[in-house]
C-alpha cells in the first residue's frame, strides 16, 4: 500500500506541473483531495493494512495530502497574483505624459451682458437697487397706475402665487419700493429676473430685465433721450442709429419706444427686423404724476423718467443669437463661445 500512495503522489505532482490554469488546478484538487478523491479513498484503506504498518502509512498519507494541498494553494495564489499584475499593467499611467487640461468656467452671456449694462449706467451715476421676485400685486401693478380693472394688465400675463401675490412681471416694483424709502434725487437701475407665461423662440417664462429711474427737479424728456442715446452707442457701437416712437405705458406719460437700426442687415431689411430695417430695443417715458403721488412725491416739484430693457434681447442682438432658448439649455458648445 505504501507503493500505491507514492504512485498517487507522483501522478498528482505530474498533473500539477502540467496544469495550464486555475480550472486544471481545481480539477487536480478535486481528483485527489475531494470527498471522493483518490488520496481520500487511500486514507480510508489504511485501516485495512496490518496493524504494525498503519501508523507509518497514516503519517505518510497525511504528509502527501498536506503537500498536495499546499502546492495547489500556492499555484492558485501565483495565478491570482499574475492576474492582478496584468490588470495593473493594463491600467498603468505614464506619469511623463502631459496632464489633461481643465476647462475654466465662464460667466454666462446673460451675466456678462447684465454686468456690461450695469457698468455703463454706473458711469452715468446710477446705483443698483434690488427687490423681491415674489411681489405683492400692489407694487407690481397698482402703485404703477394699473388698478385691478386696468386693461394694461393684459399686456403682462402674470403668474399668481395666491390672492394679491405674484411673480413680478417687471422690475418696476423696485422703483416704487425705492421711492417709498428715499427722497429725491433718485438715480437707480434695477436688474433682475422677471416672469411671464410665454414661451417661443423669442420669449421664455423667465427672463431678465434692467429698468432705470431718474427723479429730480427739472428732469426733461431731452435728458431721457440723451441718456439712452449715449447708452445704446456704448453697448452697440458709436455708429448705432436710433429713433424714438410714441407708445403707451400706464406708468409713464409721455411714453416712447426706442428702436435701433438693425444690427444684422444695417437697415436694409432682413428676417430678424421683419424687413423694416429697425429693431425695438427698449421702452421709456416720463414718470406719470400718479405714480409720484402713490409714493408721496410732489409732481409739482419733481419730474423724472423711467426706462426698461430686456437683457436677453440685448444679448441676442449684440452676439447674433437667433433663439432665446439657447441661453437656458446649458449647452457647453454654445456657452464656450462667450
Amino acid at each position: 500500500m505504501k507503493e500505491a500512495l507514492e504512485e498517487l503522489y507522483r501522478q498528482a505532482e505530474a498533473e500539477l506541473k502540467a496544469a495550464a490554469g486555475e480550472a486544471d488546478l481545481l480539477a487536480v484538487k478535486t481528483k485527489y483531495l475531494g470527498r471522493k478523491g483518490l488520496l481520500t479513498a487511500a486514507l480510508r484503506q489504511v485501516s485495512q493494512a496490518p496493524a504494525e504498518e498503519r501508523p507509518a502509512l497514516g503519517r505518510r498519507a497525511n504528509e502527501i495530502k498536506e503537500m498536495l494541498a499546499a502546492r495547489i494553494e500556492a499555484a492558485l495564489q501565483d495565478l491570482a497574483a499574475g492576474r492582478k499584475e496584468a490588470a495593473l499593467l493594463a491600467e498603468r499611467i505614464d506619469v511623463t505624459l502631459p496632464g489633461r487640461g481643465t476647462s475654466p468656467g465662464r460667466l454666462h452671456p446673460i451675466t456678462q451682458t447684465t454686468r456690461e449694462i450695469c457698468r455703463i449706467f454706473a458711469g452715468f451715476g446710477f446705483s443698483v437697487a434690488e427687490g423681491p421676485e415674489v411681489e405683492r400685486d400692489y407694487y407690481n401693478f397698482e402703485a404703477l397706475n394699473m388698478p385691478p380693472d386696468h386693461p394694461a394688465r393684459d399686456m403682462q400675463d402674470t403668474f399668481y402665487i395666491e390672492e394679491g401675490v405674484v411673480l413680478r412681471t417687471h422690475t418696476s416694483p423696485v422703483q416704487v419700493r425705492t421711492m417709498e424709502k428715499q427722497r429725491p434725487p433718485v438715480r437707480i437701475i434695477s436688474p433682475g429676473r422677471v416672469y411671464r407665461p410665454d414661451s417661443d423662440v423669442s420669449h421664455t417664462p423667465m427672463f431678465h430685465q434692467v429698468e432705470g429711474l431718474l427723479v429730480d427737479r427739472g428732469i426733461t424728456f431731452g435728458d431721457l433721450k440723451g441718456l439712452l442715446a449715449a447708452f445704446l452707442k456704448q453697448i452697440f457701437g458709436d455708429e448705432t442709429v436710433l429713433r424714438f416712437r410714441p407708445s403707451f405705458f400706464p406708468f409713464t406719460e409721455p411714453s416712447a419706444e426706442v428702436d435701433i437700426r438693425c444690427v444684422m442687415c444695417g437697415g436694409k431689411g432682413c428676417r430678424v427686423c421683419g424687413q423694416s430695417g429697425w429693431l425695438e430695443i427698449l421702452g421709456s417715458g416720463m414718470v406719470d404724476p400718479a405714480v409720484f403721488e402713490n409714493v408721496g412725491y410732489d409732481p409739482e416739484e419733481v419730474t423724472g423718467f423711467a426706462f426698461g430693457l430686456g437683457v436677453e434681447r440685448i444679448a441676442m442682438l449684440k452676439y447674433g443669437i437667433n433663439d432665446i432658448r439657447l441661453f437656458f439649455e446649458n449647452d457647453v458648445r454654445f456657452l464656450d463661445q462667450f
